[in-house]
């Protein structure tokens, strides 16, 4: 796939009008349609399908900040910058949000965040990123390909315990141990540098096959959200976006395995649940601070989607809404 190329982003529409919903509208000038005020960020660009969704509806007076790892979804990022003076984008984690927010002076001002979490179709499709068993190619798998240790690094130099712990952790696979022991064995009279390498050692330590499902997945996501730290960065810009948002301000956030679901899920709960208090302390419903409330039910694609992009199969896209008009 050409990196300039664009791809389906999943839940396009559900995604946008839940960020905007509820928002400051403005008459276009022709009086025809109606455009959105305020501040918003795309925590993951990548080609930039929501964003350019986002852009579409906002007003002149907007603005849109996003940010993104991958060195292939900045360079589109910059020509979009270049096209649409609302739009800036920032080379980094999204686990920074909370700095450049305040840098900017947008701190508790942010009328909408949205994540698109995981690893993108044409990361996916490129052979030599080092994503996918599918194609061979070199194990790679970071998110920015111009720094931090590599997927065959990770491989090289991880004790096995460790490994187990992350395919357990990370990739939730039952023969972690066994895995990891063929492994390890396999280095030390090889190096393991090709996606196809690894992906033949896991499939011929597992000694149970999923239906329709390669032996080699959970280990490869295991290692991908390893290299990458993603569900560290989760966890902290689902913190930092209580802080960056406005009172009323919306969060979503789509997920694509239960890893992520389960982070996003807990971390809504927990701020609609409000602080720990002791058991029996005399404080009144309204004296509860609670940060945010969630939004609807989950959101899953639904079959016209899905029949022109099978990836959008394990998508759960949720929603939140800040609660407190102060940076919390």
């Amino acid at each position: 796939m050409n990196p300039q190329q664009p791809h389906d982003a999943v839940l396009l529409f559900e995604a946008v009008e839940a960020l905007v919903q509820g928002k400051k509208l403005q008459i276009a000038d022709d009086e025809s349609s109606q455009k959105i005020d305020g501040i918003f960020i795309d925590c993951t660009f990548g080609r930039g399908g929501h964003s350019r969704e986002l852009l579409s509806r906002l007003s002149d007076e907007s603005q849109l900040l996003a940010f993104d790892k991958d060195p292939q979804a900045i360079a589109v990022a910059e020509k979009l910058a270049q096209e649409d003076p609302r739009f800036s984008i920032v080379h980094d984690s999204f686990s920074q949000l909370e700095q450049v927010v305040t840098s900017l002076g947008w701190l508790g001002k942010v009328d909408g965040i949205l994540m698109d979490l995981g690893v993108s179709s044409p990361q996916l499709d490129q052979a030599e990123r080092g994503f996918s068993f599918m194609q061979d190619g070199p194990l790679d798998m970071r998110m920015n390909s111009s720094e931090g240790q590599t997927a065959a690094d990770w491989i090289a130099n991880t004790k096995e315990a460790d490994m187990v712990f992350v395919f357990k952790a990370y990739g939730e696979e039952r023969y972690a141990k066994r895995i990891a022991r063929a492994i390890c064995e396999k280095r030390a009279q090889e190096s393991i540098e090709t996606t196809k390498q690894l992906a033949n050692i896991i499939a011929e330590a597992h000694p149970r096959w999923e239906k329709h499902k390669h032996p080699a997945t959970r280990c490869f996501q295991a290692i991908r959200i390893a290299v990458n730290s993603e569900l560290d960065d989760l966890k902290a810009v689902l913190e930092q976006s209580v802080r960056a948002l406005t009172k009323g301000g919306r969060l979503v956030a789509i997920s694509f395995h239960s890893l992520e679901d389960r982070i996003v899920k807990q971390f809504i709960r927990d701020q609609e649940k409000g602080q720990d208090l002791p058991a029996g302390l005399p404080i009144t419903e309204d004296q509860i601070k609670r940060s945010m409330k969630r939004v609807g039910k989950f959101v899953k694609a639904g079959e016209e989607e899905l029949s022109r992009n099978n990836r959008a199969r394990s998508a759960v896209m949720r929603v939140a809404e800040k609660l407190t008009a102060e940076a919390a």
